[in-house]
């Protein structure tokens, strides 16, 4: 049966309202998500805020000593102070290098070994072993024996950073590619893909989530190493700018380098949430929602 000119007219009309309808509630459906993800980043920061907001009520309030705890206002005022001098400027120059440089070189050497162990059981009898037993050692043992050997210049410092970055990024690759799905290997070898093939499309990809949990515990690593590595005959960064504030009992030098170490691991971790987001967008926990 045919459809008059008004009939055609009506469906059409009604199809575009139904594109219309459609189209809203999918930018209705975009914005919920974008206000919900704008939400819960306001809750993360809802409880540190609170935390300075106290803080700072309660050294005003004479609850808290100067001496033992300044208020968030002093360290504002110290930092700006440190700024406009440069002091803090060029040692917080001084520690990101340092940091930057050990977590190259250590994300270098613990994935080319977690991918050697990765792939090889022959790798994992000559490597493993010896790689859990130098990680099981503390930074502090292990410090008076790198000063013997490097001595206490920025080698040492950025020697201490590598080490400590390498054993994160190490086990979680092994991990990652240990954990890949048989059955997608399976299934690639019935599709005919080569070995290369196989470890470019399934095998990296499986095991990227793990390899980037160990990038953001190996971030986490490198300023913890690096804090012991400047604590030991260090002239400048932001641990020989709390060493020397300890000498002097400047407690508002102290609670600044602890506040720049918790922005910077902040940042680091923000980094690593962005590299999940835009090498996982394909994976279904990560991506836009996170």
């Amino acid at each position: 049966m045919e459809l008059s000119g008004i009939g055609r007219t009506a469906i059409a009309a009604n199809s575009g309202r139904s594109s219309q309808g459609s189209d809203t509630a999918g930018a209705r459906a975009v914005s919920k998500a974008k206000l919900g993800a704008r939400g819960l980043q306001l809750l993360s920061w809802l409880a540190p805020v609170a935390v300075v907001i106290i803080w700072e009520w309660l050294a005003q309030a004479g609850w808290l000593s100067p001496h033992v705890l300044p208020a968030p206002s002093k360290v504002i005022r110290t930092a700006f102070k440190l700024a406009t001098t440069g002091t803090l400027l060029n040692d917080l120059g001084v520690s990101l290098l340092r940091a930057v440089s050990g977590f190259v070189i250590g994300t270098a050497v613990g994935a080319t070994l977690g991918i050697l162990v990765g792939f090889s059981r022959i790798a994992e009898a000559a490597i493993d072993r010896s790689v859990q037993m130098i990680r099981a050692i503390p930074f502090l043992a292990v410090l008076p024996l790198v000063i013997v050997w490097l001595g206490v210049g920025e080698t040492q410092k950025i020697f201490l950073v590598a080490l400590g970055v390498t054993f994160p990024i190490y086990i979680n690759t092994v991990l990652g590619i240990r954990q890949v799905d048989p059955k997608l290997l399976e299934l690639g070898r019935v599709q005919g893909l080569s070995s290369l093939q196989l470890i470019r499309r399934i095998i990296l990809p499986g095991a990227l989530p793990s390899i980037l949990t160990g990038v953001r515990y190996a971030l986490a690593t490198a300023w913890l190493a690096l804090v012991v590595a400047e604590t030991i005959g260090a002239q400048s960064g932001i641990g020989f700018l709390a060493m020397d504030a300890r000498e002097f009992l400047r407690t508002d030098v102290i609670v600044l380098t602890i506040v720049i170490y918790a922005l910077i691991g902040v940042a680091a971790d923000g980094i690593a949430r962005f590299l999940e987001r835009r090498l996982l967008a394909w994976h279904p926990n990560y991506g836009a929602a996170r």
